[in-house]
């Protein structure tokens, strides 16, 4: 499996099923027929996209679209759920991260309360980063270390070694003017009550 390879699983994911646990389950039936290796090589891939948008602008964005603050974790799974807008909207968002402001998931958010967005609104997705692991366990019959074999084979299949340890580029407020400036779309969908 190759990126353009692991795409195409993901789009076709969001053809096939609705809603996260739809395809989580539809992820996992497929990652089940292929051979583990290729298990491996879903995780390696979705770790190397997920790293693409580690980034202090695409933090802000969260930031913007959380109402002000957003965890170390809940960034993680925040680009996660990016991924599972598919491969065009990723890599927009990426580019520009105000480019999130078209995704159709967000604009169905916009101008309702926070704490009225349920699970499958709320622009983070843990799960997916377990998917592979999960399918791998189940596949090898769930042997107390094969989760620790699953993450020894996507260690020796990454290519140029480790994640990076902090996000990329410069970390800057995303509750001052300068969101604005550089979140237009999003500050205007998301507006972050002003600070007292």
């Amino acid at each position: 499996m190759d990126i353009d390879d692991f795409w195409a699983r993901i789009e076709e994911c969001r053809r096939q099923a609705r809603g996260r646990e739809e395809r989580l389950a539809w992820l996992r039936g497929e990652l089940a027929r292929e051979p583990l290796r290729e298990l491996v090589k879903f995780q390696v891939c979705l770790d190397q996209v997920t790293q693409d948008a580690f980034t202090w602008d695409l933090w802000a964005a969260a930031e913007q679209i959380f109402g002000g603050w957003c965890s170390d974790d809940s960034f993680c799974y925040f680009g996660l759920w990016m991924v599972g807008l598919g491969r065009d909207a990723f890599e927009r968002a990426v580019a520009d991260p105000d480019a999130l402001a078209d995704a159709p998931e967000l604009q169905r958010l916009v101008g309702r309360p926070r704490d009225e967005w349920d699970d499958d609104d709320w622009p983070e997705w843990e799960l997916l980063d377990y998917v592979a692991r999960e399918t791998y366990e189940q596949v090898v019959g769930g042997a107390d270390d094969c989760g620790d074999a699953f993450d020894e084979a996507v260690a020796a299949e990454r290519v140029g070694g480790a994640m990076a340890r902090g996000p990329a580029g410069e970390r800057w407020d995303a509750r001052g003017e300068e969101a604005a400036r550089r979140l237009p779309a999003l500050s205007a969908l998301f507006p972050l009550p002003a600070r007292s």
